[in-house]
């Protein structure tokens, strides 16, 4: 496709109506249906029974599980393998560099715990950027005040692994290494680096984990003054919103994306997120995959990522709660919007009044390769019960607690006790909700 058409569609899409949005995804869904039966075995064989004019319920819904464990045979393009990838992501170095010249690799656990591989072809990419350059300001005064700072823009997230912010960040670094107008600063280097990175720095955007930044925002000799506060990859509540606020003195905005799908939905000025229905499809459903009516939560949703032809996601089940709504909004904006539960992972504060972010310590044991799923439990203020689900639950083990401990250490919490549970990571018996970082208060 290319950069510039990418940025022409989805700019003449926003004046669509619902209607011919609904058109333009039936085109783009029906391409990338034809194109995954002809290059990909595993879809090939899924769509085995499905006719040509197909509506899209007929289409059998995957899982992360399900794709993973077919990796190689999903993957439109037979010359790179699981194995090849493997090898690749050995070198951190690697991290924003396409492998074979083609395809960026990211790597998620998503909030099932299960790991995932994600390829992003060139087109998935520009239409990403695309997305980006038109909708990631809920408001036009904060754009332009951004453009005119110099569109210098710090996200607070784990800078090391192959993971989607990073990841990204690298290779627009690499490939404009003389326009340097952003910086990840690593959320689980030392505070004092934290602050002096930023303050250095002087972001008119600054991104992160709402909970990171709710902890940044406690700090007096943090000094900066961005344009604009986006969170992401946690839901964004009221009360973090208002402190975020508070502190930087600027508006402060969400969206909803996963790495499988790229930007699903972004937020108005009227603080709803509108699905970018031009590039993906979004059905919420109930547990037997079963449409939920507008107004209604669900219990998951399907997703369709309509760019990416490298690493097909049709009707993906992601666990995320929504309620899709189809009414007006006052900001104009003609798509449908969603409500979502989102990550509820628990801040965790220990004796000495040091409080840690959940994903800082979900990122260090995503990075314990051993781990298949995880659940950290703290049940006082420095005991700690770790539950795994691994084929070498031990070693797994032995890791974890020793990349956890020298965490603790380095922000200078010691005498922190960390137990391998007998128990499996599961979901709260109430609500089937699922936390990988929490307190023993909630009722599992």
């Amino acid at each position: 496709m290319g950069l510039p058409k990418a940025m022409i569609e989805t700019k003449s899409a926003e004046k669509m109506s619902g209607e011919k949005l609904r058109e333009l995804q039936q085109k783009r869904l029906k391409k990338l249906v034809a194109y995954a039966r002809k290059n990909s075995p595993y879809y090939r064989e899924l769509y085995n029974n499905i006719g040509e004019d197909f509506a899209l319920s007929e289409l059998p819904p995957t899982s992360k599980p399900e794709i993973m464990a077919n990796f190689d045979s999903v993957l439109t393009d037979s010359a790179v393998t699981m194995r090849r990838i493997d090898e690749f992501t050995e070198n951190i170095d690697n991290v924003g560099r396409m492998i074979d010249g083609k395809y960026l690799i990211f790597k998620t656990s998503g909030s099932t715990g299960n790991p995932a591989v994600v390829l992003y072809d060139k087109q998935n990419i520009d239409v990403s950027s695309a997305v980006a350059a038109f909708r990631t300001f809920a408001r036009k005064e904060d754009l332009d005040r951004f453009l005119k700072h110099g569109k210098k823009t710090a996200g607070v997230f784990a800078n090391y692994g192959f993971y989607l912010a990073c990841g990204m960040s690298r290779y627009l670094q690499l490939k404009m290494p003389r326009k340097q107008t952003k910086i990840t600063v690593d959320v689980n280097a030392p505070e004092a680096q934290i602050v002096k990175e930023l303050n250095d720095f002087q972001p008119a955007m600054l991104s992160g984990y709402p909970s990171n930044l709710a902890l940044l925002a406690d700090i007096d000799k943090l000094d900066i003054h961005p344009d604009v506060v986006i969170t992401g990859g946690e839901l964004l509540t009221d009360d973090i919103r208002e402190k975020l606020t508070r502190k930087f003195g600027c508006y402060v905005q969400t969206h909803y994306s996963c790495t499988e799908a790229g930007e699903i939905a972004c937020e108005c000025s009227e603080h709803h997120l509108h699905i970018n229905e031009d590039w993906v499809i979004v059905e919420p459903v109930d547990k037997n995959n079963a449409p939920v009516a507008c107004g209604e939560r669900s219990d998951k949703v399907l997703i369709t990522n309509l760019s990416n032809y490298i690493q097909p996601f049709i009707r993906y089940e992601l666990t995320d709660r929504i309620i899709l709504h189809d009414g007006k909004c006052a900001c104009g904006r003609q798509t449908r919007r969603l409500e979502i539960e989102g990550r509820t992972d628990d801040i965790l504060t220990f004796s000495n009044g040091v409080s840690i972010a959940p994903m800082s310590l979900y990122k260090i044991l995503e990075e314990v390769k051993a781990i298949r799923r995880f659940q950290l439990v703290q049940h006082s203020e420095n005991s700690l019960e770790l539950r795994i689900f691994s084929d070498d639950r031990e070693n797994a083990f032995e890791q974890a607690k020793r990349d956890l401990l020298t965490f603790f250490e380095s922000k200078g919490l010691h005498g922190i006790t960390v137990s391998l549970s007998e128990k499996s990571p599961e979901a709260n018996k109430v609500s089937g909700k699922f936390k990988h970082i929490m307190k023993a208060t909630d009722n599992l």
